[in-house]
């Protein structure tokens, strides 16, 4: 055997080259992987054993490590070139694997030479290789730098101007990132923003990791609070779960709380994360000064105005998600029947008891209700508004819905407060109550008078006072530790909801959709 090859190799790797590199031409089955093959690809992993038989071989020297027979070149060239080529035609199965792993080579070859680009990159410390880009702090000790990784170039600039430049650096990135749970290492890599982010952090990143050479301690994804911004933060969040575990291992990844709304009530302003802070806060202002008069004079008022409204939110939530079915109200009605556990049902006395209480409730909200049992022992309620005549069927499997078992439950100490309606009194202002729901309702009512509500379409309509004052201030912000303590878990997560394959991702969708209550669209 010649250790260093010779002639008969050169024709042996000419031809598997040229044929590959044919057949995967002819066939277009590298238009789609958008890929640069080389024969150093179609050869990794391959074994092979090249025989050939010739009178007065010529050797490079008496050792015989090397063949120089010029002549065994196109023979061999024009052998394998042929048999390669046919069996290709004859087994195009077999082909495509053999094509996909020539890939998979190239693929991770390319991955592998622009990881080494970023790594050799004239060090991290050098803002010249991020024009426009890096806005970095004074500070050189990493435990005492922080980079915000922000949304969008007019946030970015707000950012800039509001950070402390001593210790806050500020990366602005563009758009929404390359999701990488789609994305073969090497369109990862190639990506602008992502290229920026590795180069900006200073680790490297894969076999050239160092998490030693980390510029910032604490790294911080600072989104717009919308929906948008909640995908870009999850964008990055798979980025470093993926390709950057070391960093959210050690706790130096971060999300920022940035504000979705400010209020104003005369000359006092108050900045509020979401929707749940700005109905907790309208909760906290309508019941300022207010009371529930009980149609049997009984006083609510106080904190405990505020602890019932509290939980009679929650119990609205509930009634929200069954109302995709019934009209709201019904359901409402239906809670404070009381429902029908199992046996109840069984007894038509007890169904029609039932029946007829929320018929009872229903019509003191105005208008005629009756009910009659189908005979199925399904309830079919009738609603006559002038002449117009509504028709709406409550199955009795939704009674035994575990969501409606909860609104039962959440209503159920009330039932007698809301039997009749009552009013929501405060100062000279008295508004009509007929059901908890309504309550809750009257209560953001009255916290929404005199109040100025400016909702943040983005982080970019802050000034950077504001952004300072809310997001970037160590001493007021709020910011959330990303841990990844049940690895199964969060993978799981990351694959149903980012990954190619869709049915699991509907799946989640289609079991989930019913615990939403605020969707943004």
């Amino acid at each position: 055997p010649q250790r260093d090859g010779g002639t008969h190799l050169a024709g042996f790797r000419t031809a598997l080259t040229r044929t590959v590199n044919k057949y995967a031409e002819d066939t277009g089955l590298l238009k789609r992987d958008k890929v640069q093959i080389t024969g150093e690809d179609m050869r990794e992993g391959l074994t092979c054993v090249l025989a050939v038989k010739m009178p007065d071989p010529k050797f490079s020297s008496q050792t015989k490590d090397k063949l120089v027979s010029s002549e065994v070149t196109p023979v061999v060239q024009n052998l394998i070139a042929e048999g390669l080529g046919r069996w290709f035609e004859e087994h195009p199965a077999e082909a495509r694997i053999i094509l996909g792993k020539v890939v998979d080579a190239a693929s991770a070859r390319e991955a592998a030479r622009r990881a080494r680009e970023l790594t050799r990159r004239k060090g991290a410390l050098d803002v010249a290789n991020l024009p426009g880009k890096l806005a970095d702090c004074q500070e050189r000790d990493p435990s005492k730098a922080e980079l915000f990784i922000v949304e969008g170039d007019s946030a970015g600039g707000s950012a800039k101007q509001g950070r402390d430049r001593a210790t806050q650096a500020i990366l602005p990135l563009r758009g929404k990132i390359l999701n990488v749970e789609r994305a073969r290492l090497d369109k990862v890599l190639g990506s602008q923003e992502i290229g920026t982010l590795i180069t900006a952090l200073g680790t490297g990143i894969r076999d050239d990791f160092d998490l030693a050479k980390l510029r910032y301690h604490r790294i911080v994804i600072m989104t717009d609070a919308d929906v948008d911004g909640s995908h870009i933060r999850t964008l990055l969040l798979t980025f470093f779960y993926r390709h950057l575990p070391e960093i959210i291992d050690a706790g130096h990844l971060f999300i920022a709380q940035p504000p979705l709304y400010k209020v104003k009530r005369g000359q006092k302003e108050r900045y509020l994360k979401d929707d749940a802070a700005l109905e907790a806060y309208l909760v906290e202002s309508g019941t300022d000064d207010a009371t529930f008069v009980a149609h049997d004079g009984t006083r609510i008022e106080g904190e405990a105005l505020f602890g019932l409204v509290g939980r009679l939110r929650a119990a609205r939530g509930l009634a929200q998600g069954l109302a995709r079915r019934l009209p709201f109200g019904l359901v409402e009605a239906v809670a404070l029947g009381g429902g029908l556990d199992e046996a109840a049902q069984a007894d038509r006395g007890a169904t029609l008891a039932f029946a007829q209480e929320v018929a009872r409730r229903l019509s003191g909200k105005g208008g005629g209700w009756t009910v009659h049992t189908a005979s199925e022992g399904d309830l079919v309620f009738h609603h006559q508004r002038g002449e117009r005549r509504e028709r709406h069927r409550v199955e009795l499997a939704l009674l035994r819905n575990p969501d409606m078992r909860r609104l039962v439950e959440a209503v159920a100490p009330v039932r007698d407060l809301f039997a009749e309606a009552g009013s929501l009194v405060r100062k000279e202002q008295e508004v009509p109550v007929s059901s908890p729901v309504g309550l809750v309702d009257a209560v953001l009512a009255l916290g929404r008078k005199g109040l100025g509500i400016q909702r943040y379409k983005g982080l970019g309509e802050m000034n950077p006072e504001q952004l300072w004052e809310t997001t970037l201030d160590p001493v007021q912000r709020s910011l959330i530790q990303v841990r990844a303590d049940h690895a199964d878990e969060a993978d799981e997560i990351f694959t149903t909801l980012m990954g190619d394959v869709v049915e699991p991702r509907r799946e989640f969708i289609q079991s989930n959709a019913l615990r939403v209550v605020n969707l943004d669209v």
